[in-house]
């Protein structure tokens, strides 16, 4: 004669128990964890971020590489040449007025 346990349905509910709590804890985990899609959102705000401020000094970058060309040796432009040394120089004609 074969006996069915008399425990039998509070085993499945602790199975089921612990099944729902590691499954739980996965979810939490992707959603929340150190990987998870919280910190991949973060994460690529954060590059986009950045990105923006790479354009930005990219851009900064060649307006000084233009200046450096236009100063250097072989091409001289006189009028950024004598906007620089009246800046750093503090130079002003005669009949100037200077506003700082």
């Amino acid at each position: 004669m074969t006996s069915k346990p008399k425990h039998s349905a509070v085993h499945g509910a602790v199975v089921t128990l612990i099944a729902f709590l590691v499954g739980t804890y996965f979810v939490f985990h992707a959603v929340q964890g150190e990987y998870g899609l919280f910190n991949r959102v973060q994460a690529e705000a954060e590059e986009a971020r950045l990105r923006a401020e790479l354009a930005l000094l990219q851009g900064e970058l060649r307006a000084l590489e233009n200046k450096t060309l236009r100063l250097s040796d072989q091409f001289l432009d006189l009028d950024l040449l004598d906007e620089r040394a009246r800046d750093v120089l503090g130079y002003a004609r005669p009949n100037e007025i200077v506003i700082r």
